[in-house]
């Protein structure tokens, strides 16, 4: 079809630098459809066991989103990127799900990725009192930004990733065709809380923009109130 279209993107960050370094998940298609679901907040519990408050709730609704993505090699190869045409021609659609599935993979905040520790400091390993000591460290799953448009940017956590591998290339056996079924939880306000440093700053934006701009549009919807029966409510 002519024309460009606007593609969905799950955006991992690594907090490895200084500044977050961003790892961009494009969409080769975008879903058909996609399964938003919202869940009620917890009831909020009286305060020293007085009598409780039925409409009172702890915190925000929670919020996940559900969609199938479809991946093929022959359309990158055909692509007018020669990069990704050499990488499909090479490994298929390997290095895209390789990308998905890392989103699973829970990482050290604090210290380098163990992959590429080159030290025994860096590998989680410590001198104390002349002998070396391992360090367990803490282990986070990484903050992923869903990217749905410029109206729909929320900080998400992987909770299901389904692969689907239907077709192999003949020689290496790497996957051509794959469809992907993953499911994202909108990360709360407490979990935010727990993200560091301009990673966790950048996630907070992002969901507040879109709460704010979710604000903005149920108000706009005030435009459709003359056509509403509220005329019928007994209100008097």
């Amino acid at each position: 079809m002519p024309g460009k279209f606007l593609k969905g993107a799950l955006i991992e960050f690594t907090t490895s630098f200084l500044v977050p370094v961003p790892n961009v998940i494009i969409f080769q298609f975008n879903p058909e459809t996609m399964t938003h679901t919202w869940t009620p907040a917890a009831p909020l519990p009286p305060p020293g066991g007085g009598e409780p408050n039925p409409l009172a709730v702890k915190g925000l609704p929670g919020e996940t989103f559900s969609f199938t993505l479809a991946m093929d090699a022959l359309d990158t190869i055909e692509a007018s990127n020669q990069i990704a045409q050499s990488l499909a021609a090479t490994t298929g659609i390997y290095s895209r799900l390789a990308a998905l599935e890392m989103l699973l993979y829970p990482t050290d905040p604090h210290l380098p990725d163990i992959l590429t520790a080159s030290t025994p400091s860096q590998a989680g390993v410590f001198s104390l009192n002349g002998s070396y000591v391992r360090y367990v460290p803490l282990r986070i799953v990484p903050t992923v930004l869903f990217v749905w448009g410029p109206g729909r940017i929320v900080p998400v956590r992987v909770t299901s990733l389904t692969i689907t591998e239907r077709l192999y290339d003949p020689l290496l056996l790497h996957p051509v065709h794959a469809e992907a079924q993953i499911g994202l939880s909108v990360l709360t306000e407490d979990e935010l809380s727990q993200v560091p440093g301009p990673l966790g700053r950048l996630a907070r934006g992002t969901y507040h923009y879109t709460l704010g701009l979710r604000k903005g549009l149920a108000l706009a919807n005030l435009a459709n109130a003359p056509d509403s029966p509220i005329g019928m409510l007994p209100i008097g």
